[in-house]
């Protein structure tokens, strides 16, 4: 019984795959080291509370004092930029946490079963694929309320038939193969084929997915942070930021928008160049 493997060991022998994959993991570890290390550099003095409003330097340009300026109600503009990372990483890890350990059994069963909850579950996954994945998350936003753990779950329903689908498919092709066959005829469960037999086979395609998703859900958060919707006004919020800069653009007060944009730009170009490399690497017709 032959059971399929990652392909650990191409992960750096296509050079287009390795300098994408290279230079996505610098980027999205730059960030995610933002995000640990803000609190300690808070707590030892060395980086503002973004929480604190400076109300007598507003829209301050950047100097020795605030690096990257202040807003128009006093924030330091560096500090929030900062502790935002840690926020998107949060709603990000648990909005794609959630769509997968959701989607990936789900896709198993319904694969590998077929008939009735085959047919019920695709009628499901389908019926919320249709639905634009920002407008969906936007509603249930509205209806959820603000807080990291209910912008995650708004952000990650429209993510879960993704996994779903690209688990059923790749299921429902691989459970007639020989070795699957045999672990029945020696009377492997339906549980253990689909943990030890089918898992393997069928989940290569989701580290890309799950890397793409990533990428999405940042920007999905920056668009509700920006519509109101996303977490609390007093949490440093890349969307929300820029929501209140927006007016900044036309008196010439740059840097409320640049840094907070070109932050969330490059997190999104991190785990998107990371995404494309996975591709590389787990789809050699790609190289």
């Amino acid at each position: 019984m032959t059971i399929l493997k990652f392909p650990y060991r191409d992960l750096f022998t296509s050079s287009l795959g390795g300098a994408f994959m290279g230079l996505g993991l610098v980027m999205t570890a730059l960030f995610v080291s933002i995000s640990l290390l803000s609190p300690f550099l808070q707590h030892s003095g060395l980086l503002q509370d973004p929480t604190d409003l400076l109300s007598n330097y507003p829209l301050e340009s950047p100097s020795a004092a605030h690096w990257f300026g202040t807003n128009i109600r006093g924030y330091d503009v560096f500090s929030r930029t900062l502790f935002s990372a840690s926020a998107a990483l949060k709603v990000v890890i648990l909005a794609t946490g959630l769509s997968l350990v959701l989607g990936v059994p789900l896709g198993l069963i319904s694969g590998y079963f077929g008939g009735r909850i085959d047919r019920i579950l695709l009628f499901i996954m389908d019926t919320i694929y249709t639905l634009p994945g920002l407008l969906l998350s936007v509603a249930l936003a509205f209806v959820l309320g603000q807080g990291i753990l209910n912008v995650a779950i708004a952000v990650s329903i429209s993510y879960i038939p993704q996994y779903f689908r690209v688990v059923r498919n790749q299921t429902a092709s691989v459970k007639n193969e020989m070795f699957i066959e045999a672990a029945k005829a020696l009377g492997a469960t339906p549980r253990r084929i689909l943990s030890k037999y089918l898992f393997l086979n069928v989940v290569q395609s989701v580290p890309v997915l799950f890397t793409l998703n990533a990428a999405d859900a940042i920007l999905v958060l920056g668009g509700l942070g920006f519509l109101g919707l996303g977490l609390a006004e007093e949490v440093p919020e890349w969307g929300h930021d820029l929501k209140e800069a927006l007016p900044d653009l036309s008196t010439g007060i740059w840097w409320t928008t640049l840094y907070p944009g070109l932050a969330m730009t490059l997190m999104v170009v991190g785990l998107s160049l990371l995404g494309e490399g996975l591709t590389e690497i787990f789809n050699p017709r790609r190289r």
